[in-house]
């Protein structure tokens, strides 16, 4: 299953409520389930970021429905790469002949 990860930053809502932060993230979590994803992993971090979490989707449809449905709730903004295995990548290697 393809992975992401996807880059937070709290909005003045999320860091007003950020006490509930981890509630939030196990909310989060189970609301993966209705895009066929699953949050494999969070960290709260400190730097540029607040959050970093790796997410697994079917596919870039269902990733990109799961980040605007956690968008729209208001709590944070999100930066979404797609991530490759190692498999993957020398899958994609061997592309370049």
């Amino acid at each position: 299953m393809p992975t992401y990860i996807a880059l937070a930053n709290f909005t003045d809502q999320g860091i007003r409520g950020v006490k509930d932060s981890t509630k939030r993230a196990d909310a989060v979590k189970d609301a993966a389930k209705k895009f066929g994803a699953s949050m494999t992993q969070i960290y709260w971090t400190v730097g540029q970021y607040d959050l970093v979490t790796v997410i697994e989707a079917p596919n870039d449809e269902s990733a990109t429905a799961f980040a605007l449905a956690i968008g729209s709730a208001g709590n944070v903004r999100t930066q979404t790469m797609r991530a490759f295995s190692r498999d993957e990548m020398n899958g994609i290697l061997a592309k370049l002949g």
